[in-house]
């Protein structure tokens, strides 16, 4: 029967057993969607993903990612935390990782690793500053003009906040979620943020999961939307920030946010493997 091996990694990790945990398969070969799906669930963590050989000229890796219940074109942690299983298995310190969303470079130093992302986009949500709030659990005071949908790889919508203690006190109602933050890939979804000073900013993400609200505890793909909504509101550049974010589900994460004099996007933190081993699947399933 075939065995696939595995291996665990903390992603914008400070410690062995904080950050977001991801699942890497190092050979996805062979395996359908309807497979690799099933693992994802197995696993059952935010996102599992998928080691394949490239089929872009000039790239490492394919990566295909999937969470428990859907597959995404990009995703941040995802893609810092395969980058260190694939330097790992076939040794360097700059991969280009072939997705969905595009060809993303990620370089390392030690073990901290910087993915590049993809050029901002971006849209005025339809809901308004007051429906936000009403959303988040919030007074309206609480929630600033100027709300984005950005897509940097995956659309999520960016809303700012007026204080770090606000994001601390959102509590999201799932059914004004799934209303009034509709993306054009899905509905249900929001970035929540606010400076705590110049230099780091205090953020949450939401989203609908089986009608309830899922928070993730790292979210790099919307730490890089973040940068377009800044490069979008005018920041002066080049800027660099440290994210907080997960203290609120007791994983705590750190994210490194750089945008540099010519708007280019980059997302940093460090990987740490906490274990590795072993699945067995029937050969039908593969």
């Amino acid at each position: 029967m075939p065995k696939l091996r595995y291996r665990i990694v903390n992603v914008f990790a400070e410690a062995p057993l904080a950050g977001n945990p991801l699942a890497v398969v190092e050979d996805g070969s062979g395996l359908d969607d309807a497979t690799m799906q099933a693992l994802a669930l197995q696993f059952n963590l935010s996102e599992t993903t998928y080691l394949l050989p490239a089929t872009v000229p000039g790239a490492s890796a394919r990566v295909r990612i999937f969470t428990p219940v859907a597959e995404l074109p990009f995703a941040g942690h995802p893609t810092l935390g395969t980058a260190h299983v694939l330097r790992a298995l076939r040794g360097g310190d700059t991969v280009d990782l072939e997705m969905k969303a595009g060809v993303i470079p990620v370089r390392a130093q030690d073990d901290r690793w910087t993915l590049q992302a993809n050029a901002p986009k971006q849209r005025a949500p339809q809901a308004t500053r007051e429906q936000f709030a009403e959303m988040l659990g919030l007074g309206a005071a609480d929630v600033l003009p100027g709300a984005l949908w950005v897509d940097t790889g995956t659309e999520q919508l960016v809303v700012p906040l007026a204080t770090p203690e606000a994001v601390t006190r959102c509590q999201p109602r799932a059914d004004l979620l799934a209303r009034y933050s509709v993306g054009s890939a899905r509905q249900g979804l929001a970035y929540v943020w606010a400076r705590v000073d110049a230099a780091t900013v205090r953020v949450r993400f939401f989203a609908t999961k089986h009608g309830g609200i899922y928070e993730d505890c790292g979210t790099g793909s919307a730490c890089a939307n973040l940068g377009g909504f800044l490069i979008a509101t005018g920041a002066a550049l080049p800027f660099a920030l440290t994210v907080e974010q997960g203290d609120q589900v007791g994983r705590p994460c750190r994210l490194g946010l750089r945008v540099d004099e010519q708007r280019r996007i980059f997302v940093s933190g460090r990987v740490i493997e906490i274990g590795h081993g072993e699945i067995v699947l029937p050969d039908h399933a593969a």
